[in-house]
């Protein structure tokens, strides 16, 4: 077992057990100490923050620096924490959810939907909580989402064993055509697939403005909505004081191919308005994927 894997595993493990105040407190003085230290992903986050606001001073920019890695600490307390929740209390939990509702008809017509999202807030509890909302509309409880493999692959392996211990069907990016397979088959039945979808990964994603520059998103959700016939959402998730709340887009009409593109540019337009509203709980430590043409 590697160093990283046993620090995980331990947190799993015995995180569970800390009274909650303690836990959130000791998260947020590493996030502070994190944003102290520097390094390569704080500088990225601040880049990229920039680009949201660049009217922001350095003052003002370094709050939100402060703020965004508070956030990204608590999404880290939360992991490590909620297989242990109960899924009522975090379905309660969540305060704000808006434009989840026509998603939820779409399925109980018969009709796939595709959730396409960036890395904002907690993806893994929104999870749980859509989860139960399937449960609780007489839908099947499951859902599809792809992950990036991971190094080493056991490290990968523990976190797929988290994110099905929350129920989760967990394919991994570079698996080709079995994520394909349990993708379209997934949507073809009538459920539920969840897409990270602000990073291009493999490389064949497509330009879109983006707060002011050119990036690449990727075309995947777009793509299997005009495969499938589901129905395409932007959703972001976001923090609340003691809970949680997202937001969930009118659905982008992806009728053939020849539209994914306009589907995926309507995606980034989403993510913008959004994210903007939440920039504090957007979690880009990474570069995003530049446009081809720069």
């Amino acid at each position: 077992m590697t160093l990283a894997e046993l620090g995980y595993t331990a947190a799993w493990r015995l995180l569970r057990h800390v009274p909650a105040p303690l836990a959130e407190a000791g998260f947020r003085a590493g996030a502070d100490l994190a944003r102290m230290r520097g390094g390569a992903g704080v500088e990225r986050l601040r880049r990229n923050l920039r680009r949201v606001r660049p009217a922001a001073t350095e003052p003002e920019l370094d709050r939100l620096v402060r703020t965004a890695l508070r956030s990204y600490a608590r999404y880290w307390e939360e992991a490590f924490r909620l297989p242990a929740l109960d899924r009522a209390t975090i379905h309660a939990r969540h305060e704000t959810v808006a434009g989840l509702d026509a998603a939820l008809a779409a399925m109980q017509q018969g009709r796939g939907v595709v959730l396409a999202l960036p890395h904002a807030g907690n993806w893994d509890v929104a999870g749980v909580y859509v989860i139960e909302e399937l449960r609780r509309h007489g839908l099947p409880a499951e859902m599809t989402t792809v992950v990036e493999r991971l190094r080493p692959e056991s490290l990968y392996r523990r976190f797929v064993e988290y994110r099905e211990s929350l129920g989760f069907e967990i394919v991994a990016q570079d698996d080709g055509r079995r994520a394909h397979l349990a993708l379209t088959r997934r949507l073809r039945a009538g459920g539920l697939v969840c897409l990270i979808a602000d990073r291009d990964l493999a490389g064949t994603g497509i330009d879109v403005p983006f707060f002011g520059d050119t990036i690449r998103l990727p075309s995947g959700p777009a793509s299997l909505a005009a495969l499938t016939g589901a129905q395409l959402h932007a959703a972001v998730t976001f923090f609340r004081p003691g809970g949680w709340g997202a937001t969930v887009s009118p659905a982008i009409a992806v009728p053939d191919r020849a539209a994914v593109p306009k589907a995926t540019l309507e995606l980034a337009r989403a993510f913008e308005e959004h994210l903007a509203a939440h920039l504090e709980d957007w979690h880009m430590l990474q570069e995003l994927t530049p446009g081809s043409h720069r």
